[in-house]
């Protein structure tokens, strides 16, 4: 009978191992004709200067305003993140709703045409934690606009956030840095944190340009999903005779809200107390259980 048992646990371990294979497999195949493919921080600023930013909207996101209600969760006075913010008039939008927002955005003007569109007054200083960068901040103090490389922002400057609103970062960085992205964001949510994420889904290998990258849905859940329990939310087709003119005979909008969960509270706790016993040149980690369950 024990000998059964222990039969059957192997063999499910060895399909369960089969099928991750087969699923890390199908998702290398689905990404592999964008694997390559990156924007330079510079080629984004040139973007800005000439004027080509199709991907600015006038409005304030239908995603954003559907889905609200599901990312506030009966909060008020709300912390914002806005990855690769752009000017986004979703910011003011909700800043006028007496949340707050921090945002992150490579580009000057991008920034300084969002204040100036908005007729909002503002400060521009230095921000000594990030050589070279600098902060944008409105009257009223509750949007701060980060005008670095994304990667150079953590929870160290502004601390973590209890939601975050990305409608076009994660399909617009490098495809080679997503895991990197996906640590970053993981980083900087509060455990209270509701992360809308809206991602664009088609056949990469009839698209030749850059932007909007593929992002499947199963990467999703392979970047997030030790960390976050993702729901998703809803999905649009949003093909246009401008879009299909680009080769594609198809192209949907997901939308997915992503919780932080225990287990990616812990993993947060335990990168911050390893950095902090390496930092002290500590070799004990006895602490560490008492830190793990205080999430």
């Amino acid at each position: 009978m024990w000998c059964l048992y222990f039969l059957s646990n192997m063999l499910w371990l060895v399909l369960s191992q089969a099928i991750v294979s087969c699923s890390r497999t199908n998702l290398t195949s689905m990404l592999e004709p964008q694997a390559n493919m990156v924007m330079q921080l510079g080629e984004w600023e040139g973007r800005w200067e000439s004027n080509q930013i199709g991907f600015h909207q006038l409005q304030v996101h239908k995603m954003l305003e559907t889905h609200l209600d599901k990312v506030l969760n009966g909060r008020s006075g709300v912390k914002f993140f806005f990855p690769l913010c752009g000017k986004a008039v979703d910011m003011k939008w909700l800043a006028d709703m007496g949340h707050s927002v921090v945002g992150v955005e490579i580009s000057e003007k991008g920034i300084r045409q969002f204040f100036e569109e908005n007729n909002m007054t503002y400060t521009e200083e230095p921000v000594s934690a990030i050589p070279g960068a600098k902060v944008y901040k409105n009257s009223e103090k509750n949007i701060s606009l980060y005008q670095c490389d994304i990667y150079n922002f953590s929870s160290a400057i502004e601390g973590q956030f209890g939601a975050m609103c990305d409608r076009g970062s994660l399909v617009a960085i490098n495809p080679g840095d997503r895991e990197k992205y996906a640590a970053l964001i993981i980083s900087l949510m509060a455990k209270d944190c509701r992360y809308l994420l809206d991602t664009v889904h088609y056949n990469p290998e009839l698209y030749e340009g850059v932007l909007p990258f593929f992002v499947p849905d199963e990467q999703i859940h392979s970047l997030f999903g030790n960390s976050c329990d993702i729901k998703f939310l809803q999905s649009m087709d949003i093909l246009t005779e401008r879009k299909r003119n680009w080769g594609l005979d198809s192209l949907t909008e997901n939308v997915h809200l992503l919780i932080l969960n225990v287990r990616g509270c812990q993993m947060q706790k335990f990168s911050w107390t390893s950095d902090f016993l390496d930092k002290r040149h500590v070799s004990s980690s006895f602490d560490l259980p008492i830190v793990l369950v205080s999430c």
